[in-house]
């Protein structure tokens, strides 16, 4: 089997193209990314050498690199879009280009390939706040950020082409993801490489908002039965770990691993149409395909802040340059504590960082 994965080379994306590649060895995996900010060949490192594995640079708006990328090609997983709400609510017309836009483009090439599986990747954020139970596969829309504005369409738009073409489509929608590789923007690599700083953790608000949190290897793990189940083109599928926490709890845990002081919280101005609780019931996906998350919340919070730890490198060249001023913008100037200098524009981390690493004794000692 040839696989198309768009938007391999982001977060979500690179992991589930290292999980195919070792749970499936004899596919053939294509790559397609445009490597915005957000993409890093970083994250596909040690592939380049695989016979059954190739990159190619480009949009998913533009219809002839699709085109050329979906030749010959089985399925395709569809993971490439703008994806930080934060984002969007400063500037919304990149995430309706690309997550709409570029999803109709990328319709229109599978239905003309003869595409046998298009496993497109929506979000919980569709649904809006989910009030006092998780939302089900039925619930209505009800998107509160121009992200998930552009996602709901996107996903919408690949139903359309399931009920109008017959186009093999399933749809999945999952909640909050963290593990390896994740861009320091979003909320658990942000306040664990910040806590490394000696930075504050900036929270929105009172910091009460809560999502489920699925580590990003059940997340692929779920992707890979849905490449492969039967009977389940046209339908969606909700996502997620039954494991809901608040913005506060996930900065107490990484504080607490890190062993560093609980006055690094620094509240900050709520966010814009923030949602109150993102949540998902999960039974259909659990009944239909018999899946069930393996990774303890617990443990693969310790093994995600761990992988920071040990590459300070990664993350450090990202916290440059544009991030920086992202981050101004967001949040305000970096904080006065700040103990450490960047080290990314010598693409090396600095002495700072390294001493900011658990001590003897801790739970990443060793």
């Amino acid at each position: 089997m040839r696989v198309l994965v768009t938007g391999g080379a982001g977060f979500i994306g690179s992991n589930f193209v290292h999980h195919l590649l070792r749970e499936h060895p004899s596919y053939e995996c294509v790559v397609l990314d445009k490597l915005t900010y957000a993409g890093n060949l970083e994250n596909l490192e040690g592939l380049e050498a695989l016979p059954n594995y190739r990159f190619e640079r480009g949009d998913i708006c533009d219809a002839h690199s699709v085109a050329e990328a979906m030749q010959g090609a089985d399925a395709v997983v569809h993971f490439a879009a703008e994806t930080h709400v934060d984002r969007s609510i400063v500037e919304a017309g990149s995430f309706v280009q690309t997550d709409v836009y570029g999803t109709s483009v990328l319709l229109e090439a599978a239905r003309a390939n003869g595409i046998r599986r298009f496993v497109h990747i929506s979000t919980d954020e569709v649904y809006g706040d989910c009030g006092e139970r998780p939302s089900r596969e039925d619930d209505p829309l009800m998107p509160r950020s121009p992200y998930a504005a552009s996602k709901a369409g996107a996903d919408r738009l690949a139903f359309s082409y399931f009920c109008t073409y017959n186009l093999p489509v399933v749809i999945t929608r999952c909640t909050n993801n963290f593990g390896p590789y994740q861009h320091p923007e979003k909320l658990v690599p942000l306040f664990v490489t910040n806590a490394l700083e000696g930075k504050s953790l900036p929270v929105y608000g009172h910091g009460r908002n809560t999502r489920d949190w699925i580590h990003v290897e059940d997340h692929c793990r779920v992707l890979d039965l849905l490449l492969h189940a039967d009977g389940v083109e046209g339908e969606v599928f909700n996502v997620g770990a039954n494991e809901e926490h608040n913005v506060l709890e996930i900065a107490d845990l990484i504080l607490s691993i890190l062993e560093k002081p609980k006055d690094l919280l620094q509240h900050v101005p709520d966010r814009l149409g923030h949602v109150r609780r993102h949540a998902v019931e999960t039974a259909k996906i659990q009944e239909r395909l018999g899946w069930a998350p393996k990774e303890s919340f617990s443990s693969a919070m310790q093994r995600t802040v761990r992988w920071y730890v040990e590459n300070p490198a990664w993350w450090s060249r990202i916290k440059s340059g544009e991030f920086r001023k992202y981050y101004e913008n967001m949040y305000g100037h970096p904080d006065a504590r700040q103990a450490t200098t960047h080290a990314a524009d010598t693409g090396r981390p600095s002495a700072g960082i390294t001493a900011t690493l658990p001590p003897p004794g801790s739970p990443f000692a060793g």
